[in-house]
């Protein structure tokens, strides 16, 4: 398991990690300590649960961007969508290694046994030697 604060983002700003940054984290998600801090004070009075609420807020952060703030942001959100997909494979790997079969993890997210084993099976290059 990958736990070099340099290879992480946070999910919620996109800061890239450094190997002094701390990070919250778990399924994928990360968050970095100032993050952690302006949600928990959020978090903290009634007033500041309704300013982050989805539901309770009259319009979205991104309905106020411009065409050029809200392109910023996607490489932010693949590079969260980046960091998750990689965890998921060093959790898949995990329970590989814990003697898990492909039929207990594909059911797991849902797929089959042989989705499963394709997704997540390393497949090493060919060696250039290789005869056919």
């Amino acid at each position: 398991m990958d736990t070099n604060p340099a290879h992480k983002t946070c999910s919620f700003c996109g800061l890239q990690g450094t190997a002094d940054t701390l990070f919250a984290g778990g399924l994928g998600a990360m968050m970095c300590s100032d993050c952690v801090s302006a949600f928990h004070m959020e978090f903290s009075s009634e007033e500041g649960r309704q300013s982050i609420s989805l539901r309770s807020r009259p319009r979205m952060p991104w309905d106020e961007m411009s065409d050029t703030e809200l392109l910023s942001k996607l490489p932010k959100i693949a590079a969260t969508a980046t960091q998750v997909s990689s965890f998921l494979g060093e959790w898949v790997q995990l329970a590989r290694e814990r003697g898990l079969s492909w039929t207990e993890i594909g059911q797991a997210p849902g797929v089959s046994r042989r989705a499963a084993r394709e997704r997540f099976t390393k497949t090493k290059p060919p060696e250039a030697n290789a005869s056919a």
